[in-house]
């Protein structure tokens, strides 16, 4: 298992431990038993606001997006899980009504795009308490 993580931003005005939170991917794909390569980046309001209106058809920035990429592995070639983005600025600006704190806001943003790129979801409430409970987890 391989973490890819980068900091794309413009402007670095939230400072972010990379190594950290690469440690915590590692440690997220291990306990799930997930073998493969995962990019983690963090980017600004600009970058993730394109991402999200260009994925996912939403207007405006959001805090984290998560992109599978391989679902089936391919015999004898690496398998790419997928990608990670959080934007710092989003998490900190709702960390104090969300998950509390700055560094549990990215930990819990972290944890939850590589649960999507796991193939987890939250569109129904089964779905959303059971990832809910693999958060937590």
């Amino acid at each position: 298992m391989t973490v890819v993580v980068g900091d794309e931003r413009e402007v670095d005005d939230t400072p972010i431990d990379l190594d950290r939170w690469a440690h915590l991917a590692e440690a997220v794909l291990a306990a799930t038993d997930a073998q493969g390569e995962l990019t983690l980046t963090v980017v600004d309001d600009d970058e993730i606001a394109s991402l999200n209106e260009e994925h996912m058809g939403k207007a405006g920035p959001t805090d984290v997006l998560a992109f599978p990429i391989d679902e089936v592995p391919t015999p004898g070639v690496p398998r790419l899980l997928g990608d990670v983005v959080v934007c710092p600025a989003v998490a900190a600006g709702q960390s104090a009504e969300h998950a509390g704190t700055f560094d549990d806001e990215i930990a819990l943003l972290v944890v939850h795009g590589i649960l999507h790129v796991l193939g987890h979801d939250h569109a129904e409430a089964d779905e959303a308490e059971a990832m809910r409970q693999r958060e937590l987890e």
